[in-house]
């Protein structure tokens, strides 16, 4: 096979010679697109190194051309012999055409809907037509089907295959309360906000009290959270929350043992070492350096095994065993995954120890789960008590007036060596590739994310139940979610190991299945979805999430006339930001906007090395974004003349302006960092980085570097006058 380079010119797409090659026909077969237009607008081409490569991560060998050509027959007969595929959507209300490929003219059909009632009603299929020996029939379904998974079973006597259909809402609907009028919340790493009661590290205790005082005090409906997904069972822990061991569970170092009912009801003698211990990392909750995770956790921990181990009263107990019951062999992966962390090691540290050598048929897991029984159970209570207080504090939200209350952050992905990966491999494409992005104006070396990819054609075969699954248990605790690089759903940048960032190419997902699943679970919990597109993503996918009513982000420091991605371009009006979008001064990539304003991130980039030209230059783009904000700001009367000309002077008053400018937005939603309420400055997250900041560790303090309180949060003038802005 010849061997290319990444191509860099003014042309836009693959030349017809470049399209008949055979590798470039296996991938696009597989759905490798084999160039794309980065940020810049650069046409760009993937190099046969890194198609063979992700060929190889989905099962495909291309290590040669008779290799290619094998592959490329076997795909073509594949599809003409598929009865039907794996996997269906149909959205009410739009045509969607199935292809049957029988060798009857009357192939049996079956619909179990979800319910386990028969829906095959439901279904119709066209008369026949040929294509050689086979017969293709069209399979439609009405529009009065119910939404739900059902499942499709179709016969032409000598076969007999199943297909998933996710039957969806075209649309998500917008909630009654978000249609009568524009909503606003908060952002907040909830990690970050502690109390007398916490144990070093913001908790779900602290969230309940941060939703309430939101809302009461406030007048924010909603609150966006950091993920909260699973993490390491014991320390060190991993401080990313965009890095967890698995989507399925939740983080359960937020726990607040004091909230949990069998603590509330032991006696002084139970509750003396409980108390003790809460003693030994209390200093922590004021302190406002980098927040030691691990010395809390190693405590917090201590102290949940003392409550587990004063056991339940029968009614508790039976709600812990439905709770179990419910999670299924979920649950069972995740306890024993945690256990085996536990008594044989982290994963991460043996490459060739008990994660990559044992899976779930391993005879040793099963002595594991016999041997360690009381653990395996305690691993199982936590995820239990976790689940109860992010409950709690959700209904909490809802019951104090907020329109949506908790939204939930979705990570984009989960870690190499997590339960997920380790008990369904098959989920996954493993061992030779990692998602991340391509460079983009804001991380000029790209990001390696160092997570594996879902293997989409596991996930088509499968009916995309695991991502089902994930969101479903997100919705039952969240009034609206945020996907994190939305863009996840239509594709994802895979690297090829050694290669960096640059490097990748981009792999297609059905997006149009997780769309479906958004869907039918945002409208049975009545509420809403949001995804991340920001950086480099094409137009039709903000197109196509719009139409299925899942909203945009709109960020002030991005938002420029023509969406220029040139720093010192003139910003776009906010009339012109769309309305199906979640609409906010800055993000959490990026430095409180008092920071911004003040050029931590050039600063903090050039101490790291992370600039990709000299600070001169980027320092000079710094200075032409912020001139043409404050622009912005003074031709629209948001701010006075003086205020820009000294800006140290005003940080204040600019972040409120920009703030304000924000309310003139269409935006459905709009949010409000609590960060730019109590006027912090540094950074909550570096991309690009991992030791080399405390990124996820900065605890929340105001303008002087003093710790806020949950408690106080909400009383802080300067909190509350940015409040009143939202309010207006």
């Amino acid at each position: 096979m010849p061997e290319t380079t990444p191509t860099e010119t003014t042309q836009r797409t693959e030349s017809p010679e470049r399209l008949a090659r055979p590798l470039i026909r296996l991938a696009n077969d597989w759905g490798i697109a084999t160039s794309y237009i980065d940020q810049l607008g650069t046409y760009v081409e993937i190099e046969d190194e890194v198609l063979v490569t992700v060929l190889k991560a989905l099962g495909i060998d291309a290590s040669s051309d008779e290799a290619i050509e094998a592959a490329l027959e076997a795909h073509a007969r594949a599809r003409a012999d598929q009865l039907v595929q794996p996997t269906i959507v149909k959205f009410l209300g739009t045509d969607s055409r199935i292809p049957l490929r029988t060798h009857t003219d009357t192939p049996g059909l079956h619909i179990t809907l979800e319910d386990g009632t028969d829906g095959t009603e439901f279904a119709m299929v066209s008369p026949a037509a040929k294509d050689g020996d086979v017969v293709v029939h069209d399979l439609t379904f009405r529009d009065d089907m119910p939404i739900g998974y059902h499942t499709l079973t179709v016969s032409d006597g000598a076969r007999t295959a199943s297909a998933r259909v996710l039957c969806a809402p075209a649309r998500i609907p917008v909630p009654q309360s978000v249609q009568d009028r524009q909503r606003w919340g908060w952002m907040a790493q909830m990690y970050s906000v502690r109390s007398p009661e916490s144990w070093g590290v913001g908790d779900y205790g602290d969230l309940r009290r941060l939703a309430v005082d939101a809302a009461t005090k406030s007048g924010a409906d909603f609150m966006l959270i950091n993920p909260i997904h699973a993490t390491a069972p014991v320390t060190p822990l991993e401080p990313s929350p965009y890095l967890p061991e698995s989507r399925r569970f939740l983080n359960v170092t937020y726990i607040r043992p004091q909230d949990i009912p069998e603590f509330q009801e032991a006696s002084d003698v139970q509750r003396a070492p409980i108390e003790q211990l809460h003693d030994t990392v209390a200093p922590l909750n004021t302190d406002p350096e980098p927040m030691d995770i691990d010395a809390a956790w190693d405590a917090k921990r201590k102290a949940l095994r003392l409550i587990f181990e004063m056991g339940r009263p029968p009614e508790r107990q039976a709600q812990f065993d439905a709770f179990r019951a419910e999670a299924g062999d979920d649950l069972r992966a995740f306890a024993l995954w945690s256990v085996a962390f536990q008594v044989w090691g982290a994963p991460w540290e043996d490459g060739d120890g008990w994660f990559a050598n044992y899976d779930r048929t391993s005879p040793e897991v099963a002595a594991l789960e016999r041997d360690h029984a009381d653990l395996y159970e305690f691993e199982c209570w936590l995820q239990w008590i976790a689940a109860q207080q992010v409950s709690e504090a959700q209904q909490a939200a809802k019951d104090a007036g907020m329109a949506l209350g908790l939204m939930q952050d979705m990570a984009v992905g989960v870690h190499t060596y997590g339960s997920d990966v380790w008990w369904s491999p098959e989920r996954f494409a493993v061992g030779t590739v990692t998602v991340g992005c391509p460079p983009d104006f804001y991380n000029q070396h790209g990001q390696d994310w160092g997570q594996p990819p879902f293997n989409p054609v596991y996930m088509n075969a499968t009916g995309y139940e695991v991502y089902r699954d994930m969101v479903h248990n997100m919705f039952t605790r969240a009034g609206a979610i945020r996907i994190d690089h939305v863009l996840g759903m239509f594709r994802l940048w895979w690297i090829p190991q050694g290669k960096g960032a640059r490097g990748g190419a981009y792999v297609r997902y059905d997006h149009e299945a997780m769309l479906a699943i958004l869907s039918i679970e945002a409208t049975r919990a009545d509420g809403m979805v949001i995804g991340e597109d920001l950086g480099t993503v094409p137009d039709y996918v903000r197109q196509v999430l719009a139409d299925h009513g899942v909203l945009g982000t709109t960020v002030e420091w991005f938002a420029r006339v023509d969406d220029s991605p040139n720093a010192g371009d003139p910003y776009a009006s906010p009339e012109t930001y769309r309305k199906y979008s979640l609409a906010s001064v800055t993000t959490h990539d990026l430095p409180p906007t008092a920071g911004y304003l003040k050029f931590e991130h050039v600063k903090l980039r050039e101490e790291l090395g992370l600039l990709g030209e000299p600070v001169e230059s980027f320092q000079r783009s710094a200075d032409a974004e912020r001139q043409a904000m404050l622009d912005l700001l003074v031709s629209g009367g948001w701010l006075p003349q003086e205020a820009a000309d000294d800006v140290d002077g005003h940080i204040q008053e600019i972040v409120e302006a920009m703030h304000a400018m924000l309310k003139d937005a269409p935006s459905l939603l709009l949010q409000a960092a609590l960060v730019d309420g109590t006027g912090e400055c540094r950074s909550q997250n570096q991309p690009g980085t991992s030791t080399e900041y405390p990124n996820w560790r900065i605890p929340l303090t105001d303008e002087h570097g003093k710790v806020v309180p949950t408690g106080e949060v909400f009383d802080l003038p300067r909190v509350m006058s940015l409040s009143k802005i939202m309010n207006r």
